[in-house]
């Protein structure tokens, strides 16, 4: 299966009508936050595939779509607090936003990631019960505490997400949030069993 994943940037590469000639055999799309969901419809529904995101800290409370503005997005699915099981059998799970520093929607302490990674724990360990593993991806808009991370507040990682991917092991931490303008920038980690990788711009990842 093939990842599409995006955040933070709009690509003129992207708003092209020969995306599903270039990209053909994409399976899933997945947004890490700070893009236009019409930007979002644009690529699912010209690859025509399923679209999984969470919003960043950037992200307005009302969402410009194609066919209406609204508060809650109508085209994929929000992973914001969630275990989402797709129709192919893979585990979803992730965490809207960045770190709070001015108090503005969809950021949070470092103890309210904690809430909200600690809350998701009873369905995880529910999934390892009955499918022998946690998850599969784990989606979110910041990165972890000393990954891929800045030093200035906004751009600081959350400890929590450190925890999730020791204790839970997903195969993939797919973040946004750190701009990536130098070549040589490190956009992807190994933190035991999960690659942890800076979507921002759009990779490709194979599962």
């Amino acid at each position: 299966m093939k990842i599409l994943s995006l955040s933070d940037v709009e690509l003129e590469t992207m708003y092209k009508k020969d995306l599903k000639e270039r990209y053909p055999d994409i399976d899933m799309v997945i947004g890490c936050g700070d893009l236009p969901m019409s930007y979002l419809e644009f690529i699912v529904n010209s690859l025509g595939v399923p679209l999984y995101y969470v919003r960043g800290n950037h992200a307005p409370r009302i969402i410009h779509s194609y066919k209406s503005d609204f508060e809650q997005p109508t085209c994929g699915v929000n992973l914001h607090h969630r275990v989402y099981h797709d129709c192919r059998g893979t585990i979803l799970a992730g965490i809207e936003g960045s770190l709070s520093y001015n108090r503005g929607p969809h950021q949070y302490t470092q103890g309210e990631m904690w809430e909200l990674v600690l809350s998701m724990a009873p369905k995880l360990m529910l999934n390892r019960m009955l499918y022998g593993r946690y998850l599969d991806i784990f989606v979110t808009h910041a990165p972890p505490w000393k990954i891929h991370d800045e030093k200035d507040l906004p751009h600081q990682g959350i400890k929590a997400f450190v925890w999730f991917d020791k204790v839970f092991k997903p195969r993939y931490h797919l973040h946004g949030h750190i701009h990536v303008y130098k070549q040589y920038t490190k956009i992807l980690t190994e933190l035991g069993a999960t690659k942890i990788l800076n979507t921002f711009g759009f990779q490709i990842s194979e599962y």
